[in-house]
């Protein structure tokens, strides 16, 4: 998860992150002191961003916190702030942080879709959903079909099968090879007993993610299982036993309990 909410965030941060300060004309003089501090928070929440993405939480925070301190206007410091304290379920920082990178910069779409999975997360989907849509009138905003992949969890949590169909499909409009959207539609599909379509959907999954997780080859046994197909539900058996012999998955199938 942590990636699918950060990966807008580091396209901005490589928009953002130009190179130093141009010398002055007087033969390369020290940079303009207005300029430090935002140069120098935008140095930090790279770092920040990319400790977070390693999963260093308290290291990121620390880079960010310092991002913060050398310039509060910018944004991008704040949002990253906020996914290291939702990671941390400190929830009451973690709004804060978003609402503020908000108030300094009101249109960013990447903020809004981190925001909205944060309160669809917290069982608060109407407004996690509102977030979620308003990233998307963005004409800029470069990952739409994600906010749509978001949007259509948050509906489905929520007991929307019907608008979360609806995003899943629209995400699948903007990128026919959208995983989560395929892997979405797959287990929707399986739920409705609509079971053609859903393994339809999953082996355009496959062909996007070879090396598919227990969650989905597991999603295939049951898909294969109710399709009668003995020889494909012997296929996804031996994936199972053979990638994740662990796998609470594996154990379920070599238990028979498919329902």
């Amino acid at each position: 998860m942590r990636h699918f909410i950060a990966v807008g965030l580091l396209v901005i941060l490589a928009a953002c992150v130009s190179s130093s300060d141009k010398k002055s004309d007087s033969g390369g003089k020290e940079e303009s002191a207005s300029t430090r501090p935002l140069e120098r928070a935008k140095i930090h929440t790279e770092l920040g961003v990319g400790y977070y993405e390693n999963g260093k939480l308290g290291v990121a925070l620390e880079e960010l916190n310092t991002a913060i301190a050398a310039d509060k206007t910018y944004a991008p410091a704040w949002n990253a702030r906020a996914l290291v304290y939702m990671d941390l379920k400190d929830d009451a920082r973690a709004e804060s942080d978003f609402k503020q990178a908000l108030k300094m910069d009101p249109n960013n779409s990447d903020t809004k879709n981190n925001y909205g999975l944060f309160l669809c997360q917290r069982k608060r989907s109407e407004e996690g959903i509102r977030y979620l849509l308003a990233a998307i009138k963005n004409p800029l905003y470069s990952t739409p079909d994600m906010a749509y992949v978001n949007a259509g969890v948050c509906a489905r949590s929520s007991g929307d099968m019907k608008a979360a169909d609806d995003y899943f499909q629209k995400a699948l409009k903007l990128n026919p090879s959208q995983p989560q959207a395929l892997y979405s539609m797959a287990d929707l599909s399986f739920s409705r007993d609509n079971y053609p379509a859903a393994k339809s959907y999953l082996n355009r999954y496959l062909q996007v993610v070879p090396s598919a997780g227990p969650e989905a080859l597991w999603l295939g046994a049951r898909i294969e299982r109710r399709l009668g197909d003995r020889t494909a539900l012997a296929s996804y058996g031996t994936q199972l036993r053979r990638l994740y012999p662990s796998a609470p998955e594996t154990k379920a199938y070599l238990e028979g309990r498919f329902e």
